[in-house]
């Protein structure tokens, strides 16, 4: 879980382009973002289990 003040600058415009850094809107979490989702690979992983994600199930051949 990220600290709120990470969180709270990362939500803020930056000075430059560069700078902008994408988190999961539900943990807070920087790295293993997917921006499809919005969510780290984490959160993306219990989501679609438990099948709160339209369109994605696991896959089994």
């Amino acid at each position: 879980m990220a600290k709120t003040s990470n969180i709270a600058s990362s939500l803020r415009e930056p000075k430059f382009s560069s700078r902008i850094t994408h988190r999961c809107f539900k943990c807070g979490r920087r790295r293993g973002y997917m921006r499809d989702f919005d969510l780290c690979r984490i959160c993306f992983r219990e989501l679609a289990n438990e099948g709160k994600i339209p369109g994605i199930r696991k896959s089994s051949w």
